[in-house]
């Protein structure tokens, strides 16, 4: 199977996985009680399910700068990506005990808080950083010049790695909405896995993030009167607004 086939279905694993074990659950505030460990497991898991899709194009490439033991290497290269993805799930865990406890301030103020996510959400997406970040995920060729000039030993990892850095910073922002959506929400993680795929593969992705940033912004305004628009920190209160 191509490397690029083998990433979706170690992805519909993850999702069959997720489904199982949070399918039917409301979404919840903050880290849903689990520990560190057994927090950056799942966010590992769940980085598998979303981000590995998005990540076929690279992998398809540099498997072809792969002439032996191309299965083994390519899951050292996809090691590295995810050891990035889950690092970051360390502030992850912070930000999310952080607003487990806005999830408890008075309503208004909890939607002040989503409100603010959002918004920062919105604007990350119209940023030169991130159009820089979505370019290299969109056009990564020039990576791959980068990638041969690492040394062999550790080329795999770092190559990995890096196109998990990259990542992160384009997609760092849209995960900062599950922390108003509740970081478990099953829905909210398809819709976002959907997004991220479609900024990075499709032909229109920058009109996809230009997209998504105006939606976040006008979330940003709307959750003042719908608070049920960021379940994962107001659980739905209305704000008497």
């Amino acid at each position: 199977m191509a490397p690029a086939g083998l990433l979706l279905v170690v992805a519909a694993g993850a999702w069959v996985w997720m489904v199982s074990r949070w399918g039917g659950m409301p979404a919840m505030p903050g880290t849903m009680g689990l520990g560190l460990a057994t927090f950056l497991a799942a966010w590992t898991l769940m980085m598998v399910a979303m981000m590995l899709p998005a990540t076929a194009r690279v992998a398809a490439l540099y498997a072809r700068t792969i002439n032996v033991h191309r299965t083994s290497r390519m899951a050292v290269f996809t090691v590295g990506y995810l050891l990035v993805w889950a690092a970051a799930g360390l502030p992850a865990y912070a930000l999310a005990a952080g607003l487990g406890r806005a999830g408890r301030l008075p309503p208004a103020a909890a939607a002040a808080v989503a409100a603010a996510l959002f918004a920062i959400s919105g604007i990350y997406q119209l940023t030169p950083l991130k159009d820089r970040c979505l370019a290299r995920c969109r056009s990564p060729v020039g990576l791959m010049l980068r990638y041969a000039s690492y040394p062999r030993a550790s080329r795999d990892l770092r190559a990995g790695a890096h196109h998990g850095a990259y990542c992160l910073g384009c997609c760092w922002s849209l995960m900062l909405l599950l922390a108003a959506f509740g970081v478990m929400n099953l829905w909210a993680m398809l819709v976002l896995a959907a997004v991220i795929t479609a900024e990075k593969l499709a032909p229109l992705g920058r009109l996809v993030a230009r997209a998504v940033a105006i939606a976040s912004i006008v979330l940003a305004v709307a959750v003042f009167w719908v608070p049920a628009l960021a379940p994962g920190l107001t659980g739905g209160q209305m704000t008497g607004m």
